[in-house]
């Protein structure tokens, strides 16, 4: 069956946080990303989009090389709640990013309380043979995953 449309680019990835200025800090100081606009939303809009009633967002971008994130903390309704899964649950989620250094990405990643949660290791197989990967996570429980040297 053809499409009726065409999917023209990936826009961005969004991760709710528990605080923005956090978050904002580990992508901007600690990455090098650019904080492209931070600002609140319209609440109407925002519980339309999500079907969250009584939605009340802050909204910061960040740009890495050649992708945008979206940081959003809710600041309604109260009864937000946090998730907590393994990498081995379905629905789970990272993202990673190509790194020159592996080791120095996770030592700066530290400071910002993002910690490994398991060991650096060496891809065996697939388009990231024979470089080193790890993942971390971060105090809201966001996965990240260094590639590289």
């Amino acid at each position: 069956m053809p499409q009726d449309f065409k999917v023209l680019s990936t826009n961005h990835t969004s991760f709710t946080v528990s605080d923005l200025d956090r978050s904002v800090a580990f992508f901007a100081e600690g990455l090098g990303f650019e904080v492209t606009s931070k600002a609140p939303r319209d609440p109407a809009i925002i519980q339309q989009v999500t079907g969250v009633e009584g939605a009340d967002i802050m909204v910061a971008y960040v740009r890495g090389p050649g992708h945008s994130l979206e940081l959003i903390e809710y600041l309604a309704p109260d009864d937000r709640r946090h998730v907590e899964s393994q990498p081995c649950d379905t629905g789970f989620a990272h993202i990673a990013f190509d790194v020159d250094d592996v080791d120095a990405a996770v030592a700066t990643a530290a400071r910002y309380g993002v910690v490994p949660v398991g060991k650096v290791a060496s891809v065996d197989k697939g388009p990231n043979a024979g470089k080193k990967a790890v993942y971390l996570r971060d105090p809201d429980g966001i996965t990240i995953e260094f590639v590289g040297g």
